[in-house]
């Protein structure tokens, strides 16, 4: 049957990995078969378009990805006056990628001692699975990148143990969005029994604040003193 149609081949034109709002294409095509051909674009068992073609060149759909329920399984389906019930072609689906959000580090303590052990946890609360985590210490790499297929924290265990260990860290998520790496805010562990900065403003102000606090008291009989025996 010379004139029947083959299954028709269903390709996306651009790639399957798609954004929100993007517009992409699907060509539907019969390597042979009796023109004319019309092919219909289906998104699970609902039509969605149809396209006649009076030769055996590909028919083109064009589709505009504006939520998530326009990511399901494509088919399309090649008809003439051969083929009955016309042809049915393979399934296709896209896939949503969604940006990162920005990183956040975090551990259950922010005081050490050297010698001791900590976790660091790095976690972007949206992007599309899986995401991938670098850690760093300054600009150094200090893991290899974790890869997260649930939205869950990627997790790291260090040693502090000199004061060196006690820098800057920062971690790093990207996922399959293209150009789309973000970093996270900086931590810092304080070395347990050191004052930092903050804390030692406050306590300096505090003792100024004390001690000239007890000055005036101190020098108020100076003052009432002279005055009481002056009126008297």
């Amino acid at each position: 049957f010379p004139d029947m149609l083959s299954n028709p081949r269903l390709v996306s034109v651009q790639t399957l990995n798609v954004v929100m709002n993007q517009n992409v294409s699907l060509s539907c095509h019969s390597d042979s078969g009796l023109p004319p051909v019309k092919y219909t674009l289906f998104k699970y068992n609902q039509k969605v378009s149809t396209v006649n073609k009076p030769d055996l060149t590909p028919s083109l759909f064009n589709l505009t990805i504006n939520s998530v329920h326009d990511v399901g399984e494509y088919k399309c389906k090649a008809e003439n006056e051969v083929s009955r019930g016309g042809k049915y072609s393979n399934s296709l689906n896209f896939t949503l990628i969604e940006p990162i959000s920005k990183p956040v580090l975090s551990s259950p303590t922010s005081q050490a001692k050297k010698g001791q052990n900590v976790t660091l946890s790095c976690l972007s609360e949206n992007g599309s699975l899986p995401i991938t985590y670098i850690f760093f210490k300054g600009k150094q790499n200090i893991s290899p990148p974790v890869k997260m297929h649930k939205r869950e924290a990627a997790v790291i265990f260090l040693y502090l143990s000199s004061s060196s260990d006690f820098g800057t860290y920062k971690c790093r998520a990207e996922n399959r969005f293209r150009d789309n790496t973000k970093y996270s805010n900086g931590f810092n562990f304080t070395l347990a029994g050191e004052i930092n900065h903050s804390q030692a403003l406050i306590i300096s102000l505090g003792l100024i604040l004390l001690l000239s606090v007890i000055g005036f008291a101190l020098a108020i009989p100076f003052f009432i003193i002279p005055s009481y025996k002056a009126s008297e």
